[in-house]
């Protein structure tokens, strides 16, 4: 019995340094859903300069965090804040599963968990806008998404059987980021309020906008299947769920900004 909270040290202790944010420019941006009040057009949108976590929140992260906010252990959080699969394979409400590895990204995760561990870090989840930017940047370029060859070896992840997580750490991209395709999806702030009408005869319909409060938005670029997999996952989800795939990272303000 005096194992377990040894475990707890251990994973606190791992887990003490500080988390490696990178800064992003922020600029002109072209998402894949359309902004502005016309659902089937696209105009590009000023993205504002932040940091972001270089990869996601990874298990022993979050079991410091937990160790510290207890009322975010399994089976302590309330139910309006995380489903019963929350944290569902650790071994006990403190201490991760044995086949874990701390350095892999933590699942299993509600949206309010992931919200009060960044805002605890100083920080928040990113809006879909930002994980968006960030992530259509490959190892030379800020906007690789033209590229089919690219946008394959993204698909290529979707396609694999499910399997043990493995650590973070993936090769950067051109902002310094890792890990954010090919290892599992993440929350982001803003999450309900992607809705897709994939119908083409919703086009334009103004009765969509009413849904979601007026959220529901149509993907422009149809060739992005694995942005509208992302969308969909998330737009499907309550903030309570949890899911073995879906992990989570914070942005802060950029560093030395005084916003």
């Amino acid at each position: 019995m005096k194992l377990l909270p040894a475990l707890v040290v251990a994973f606190a202790a791992c887990a003490a340094h500080a988390a490696e944010y990178v800064d992003l420019p922020g600029g002109r941006f072209e998402s894949v859903l359309p902004q502005g009040p016309v659902p089937t057009l696209s105009s590009p949108v000023d993205i504002a300069p932040f940091a972001m976590r270089a990869t996601p929140v990874t298990v022993e992260e979050f079991a410091a965090f937990t160790a510290k906010h207890r009322e975010w252990q399994r089976g302590k959080a309330p139910a309006l804040f995380a489903d019963k699969r929350y944290l569902i394979n650790w071994s006990s409400p403190a201490v991760p599963g044995a086949r874990m590895l701390p350095h892999s990204p933590v699942t299993d995760v509600s949206w309010f968990a992931a919200k009060a561990f960044c805002e605890d870090e100083g920080g928040r989840l990113p809006t879909w806008l930002e994980w968006e930017y960030a992530a259509a940047a490959d190892a030379t370029r800020r906007d690789a998404r033209s590229d089919p060859a690219w946008r394959q070896q993204i698909l290529s992840w979707y396609e694999k059987p499910t399997s043990a997580l493995g650590d973070v750490g993936s090769a950067p991209n051109s902002y310094g980021v890792r890990d954010l395709h090919g290892l599992v999806w993440e929350w982001v702030d803003d999450f309900n309020a992607l809705f897709i009408a994939g119908d083409s005869r919703t086009q334009g319909d103004p009765d969509i906008l009413k849904f979601c409060g007026s959220g529901a938005l149509n993907i422009i670029d149809r060739d992005s299947y694995a942005v509208l997999m992302r969308i969909a996952l998330l737009s499907s989800l309550k903030a309570a769920d949890t899911t073995g795939t879906l992990g989570f990272r914070c942005v802060r303000p950029k560093q030395g900004s005084k916003t």
